[in-house]
């Protein structure tokens, strides 16, 4: 018989089955590499111990202590309506997130995704596909499966101590959910690898699930909070894989829902037959896309290794096509000071997914807000704080003009200002929209009913962009302060350093203005929300002169650059 190879075109012939020398090429592979894969078995089974031992002492450990409590008269149900409460809506929302993350994978990577080797060399010869590129497809379910492992065992954990449910029940109704939710994304990844079209569905759809996934997550808040919606929870829960987890996590539960067996053999039947479909679909990717993706998860994980987190960030969108552009025209400026503006403003409206990543970070702000307004003490201000750093990643995302003049200085030599001064200049349009977004949340916080701690939202953006801007002027990536033979084989506190390096800007930011606003927000009167807003003044104008010195060292150190 027959049979063509996947990349032959017109002028290439069929090959047939005397030309196929795949058992012999694998072997051959196999016994060159021995000591590769026994190097690497070694290097993979001392990290999978170093994950278990983690878990075992920051999760087992301290939940056998709990049982031990419990079977001491330790009474933990006092949380369970709260959980109950919660479930519904939020495994909805952690199976779509799950979703949407996987198939989000499949646009870049994929879970077919062989070595560079095998894309470019192996491939290319009269060797079945299949092969080679079957294990890697199950590789990426091992990996998939293992966080909802994990978090299966928590839930039995969680359901075992407030519900008291048993043991083996919760574990196994939690198993359906934590094993088959990811297996079925990552079939779906495997589609979006394959298809252009699905891809397409995905860029499209991924800001509406994005949106969908947060209102569930602020609706499991509201039904904690005592306001559940239970027809509502009732159709998320039908509505898909993503919800018949939560069904199947909820049956051996006092608020068991109708249909657990039917969620459970919807939730088994689809997971086998997609497993079954995505192992013989696994060797059709064509080889021009392997060979791309290959290449981008080369780099992707060479920037991670040398902590280039933003050259990661650039090589997976540009992959992924999140760097696509818009085309939009604005009026040219009369003015020359209104060119760096129009320039920001020009960008952020050509990419109107920053626009909705900030609005989409902006509602766990809020949340958090909300939470810290009740909260005493230490959760007080750990809320505030951690409010104040999503309020950061959200004006973060209106300083890309100003991130990729600093990527390479020379880029800024259109500009007739000093690079310092155009960092400067790059600040205005952030703050504006950062401000506009704010004074959007405190609409939104006044029209339920909050106090003056509402105009909190709006105060605080300037200093977030001048933390932001800071962080874009950082300059070359200080790994000295990470690898030091001073530091000794441990490392010593240099990968401390390096963080504090790295994040200087949002780090003294918020916590500059975590004490004044975590007492705004508990007070709620004027006074204490006007010397938060007086003291977010100064240490944006602080910061701004951070950001400044940081540029002007910036333009110093590069010769040829802008003065």
């Amino acid at each position: 018989m027959t049979t063509a190879h996947p990349e032959a075109g017109p002028a290439v012939e069929a090959w047939t089955d005397d030309d196929d020398w795949t058992d012999e090429t694998l072997a051959l592979l196999r016994a060159l590499r021995a000591p590769h894969r026994r190097n690497r078995a070694k290097s993979v089974g001392f990290a999978v111990y170093c994950v278990i031992l983690i878990l075992i002492i920051w999760g087992g450990v301290p939940s056998l202590g709990l049982f031990l409590q419990a079977s001491m008269g330790a009474d933990y149900t006092g949380h369970g309506g709260d959980l109950l409460a919660a479930m519904p809506a939020g495994i909805t929302a952690a199976g779509l997130l799950t979703f949407l993350l996987l198939v989000r994978d499949g646009l870049w990577r994929g879970p077919v995704v062989p070595p560079r080797a095998a894309a470019d060399w192996l491939l290319v010869h009269p060797v079945r596909p299949r092969p080679v590129l079957r294990p890697w497809f199950w590789l990426s379910c091992t990996v998939a499966a293992f966080p909802g492992l994990v978090a299966a065992v928590g839930g039995m954990v969680a359901l075992g101590l407030t519900v008291r449910a048993g043991l083996p029940a919760a574990l196994g109704w939690c198993l359906l959910g934590g094993l088959c939710v990811p297996l079925l994304a990552t079939c779906a990844a495997l589609v979006v690898e394959r298809g252009d079209r699905a891809a397409r569905w995905v860029r499209r759809l991924t800001p509406c699930l994005t949106l969908l996934i947060i209102a569930l997550a602020g609706q499991s808040a509201l039904a904690v909070a005592g306001h559940p919606v239970h027809w509502l929870e009732l159709v998320e829960m039908w509505s898909g894989p993503w919800g018949w987890a939560a069904i199947a996590a909820l049956a051996p539960t006092p608020a068991a829902s109708a249909g657990s067996w039917v969620a459970a053999a919807l939730l088994l039947a689809s997971t086998g037959a997609a497993l079954v479909l995505a192992d013989r679909a696994a060797s059709t990717v064509p080889l021009s896309r392997l060979r791309e993706r290959a290449r981008t998860a080369a780099g992707v994980l060479a920037a991670l290794r040398t902590v280039e987190l933003r050259s990661a960030r650039l090589a997976v969108n540009s992959a992924n096509g999140s760097a696509r552009q818009r085309r939009v025209r604005l009026p040219a400026p009369r003015r020359a000071w209104l060119v760096v503006p129009w320039r920001d403003t020009l960008a952020l409206l050509r990419s109107p997914a920053r626009l909705g990543r900030a609005a989409a970070l902006a509602v766990p702000a809020l949340l958090c807000a909300v939470l810290a307004h009740g909260a005493t003490g230490g959760l007080a201000w750990l809320a505030t704080a951690v409010s104040l750093v999503f309020g950061y990643l959200a004006v973060a995302q209106f300083l890309e003009p100003a991130r990729i003049e600093t990527d390479d200085v020379r880029r800024a030599s259109w500009s007739p200002y000093p690079f310092a001064a155009l960092m400067l200049r790059h600040a205005i349009v952030p703050t504006l929209a950062g401000v506009l977004l704010g004074l959007a949340c405190a609409g939104a916080l006044l029209a339920a009913g909050a106090g003056p701690a509402a105009w909190l939202a709006p105060v605080a953006a300037p200093a977030l962009v001048a933390a932001g801007l800071v962080n874009a002027c950082r300059g070359v990536l200080r790994k000295d302060l990470m690898f030091s033979p001073a530091q000794g084989a441990g490392g010593g506190t240099g990968p401390l350093l390096f963080a504090a390096w790295y994040a200087a800007g949002p780090a003294v930011g918020v916590a500059a203005l975590t004490p004044m606003f975590s007492s705004a927000l508990r007070g709620g009167a004027i006074v204490p929300v006007g010397r938060a807003a007086l003291m977010a003044v100064v240490v944006a104008v602080l910061l701004l002169r951070w950001a400044q010195a940081r540029a002007a060292k910036m333009s110093k150190a590069r010769p040829g650059s802008t003065p």
